[in-house]
């Protein structure tokens, strides 16, 4: 077994892309609150975009085996429904290995900020957390483009 981060010197630079999207489930009233803009702690759309964009650009070092590559764009879209929040996290670069790790590590880390944002309002009187979830996270699409 080899030790250390694999070695991708040999592959050929190319263009990638990768989406990832994920939801997290939520109270109606909790929906509704964010929709006027009266959390206590912010705007959580703009705080797990601010998240998501840092993780992303993080991820080698929280993911061990992950390369440092150079991003050429992230973006995250938000689609707020009655009882959760959807989010996609698109990743683009041009080198030797891909993006899926990336998109994966802020579509969890915005779901992670919402759900810190909006806490106190999710909570049962035990102080629980009966109906909130994160969850279907998955790369829902990846591009390849020999250059």
């Amino acid at each position: 077994m080899d030790d250390g981060i694999v070695d991708i010197s040999g592959k050929d630079i190319t263009r990638r892309e990768c989406t990832a999207r994920g939801k997290i489930v939520l109270k109606r009233s909790t929906i509704e609150e964010i929709k006027k803009k009266n959390i206590k702690k912010g705007d959580p759309i703009e705080a797990a975009k601010i998240s998501g964009i840092l993780a992303v650009k993080n991820t080698p070092y929280v993911i061990p085996e992950t390369h440092n590559i150079p991003l050429e764009s992230v973006k995250f879209h938000f689609d707020i429904q009655e009882e959760c929040i959807s989010v996609s996290c698109t990743v683009k670069t041009t080198y030797r290995t891909g993006v899926e790790i990336e998109a994966i590590h802020g579509v969890m880390i915005s779901l992670l900020t919402l759900w810190d944002m909006v806490k106190y309002l999710e909570k049962d009187s035990d102080g629980q957390y009966p109906s909130t979830k994160i969850m279907e996270i998955s790369v829902v699409e990846k591009k390849k483009e020999f250059i």
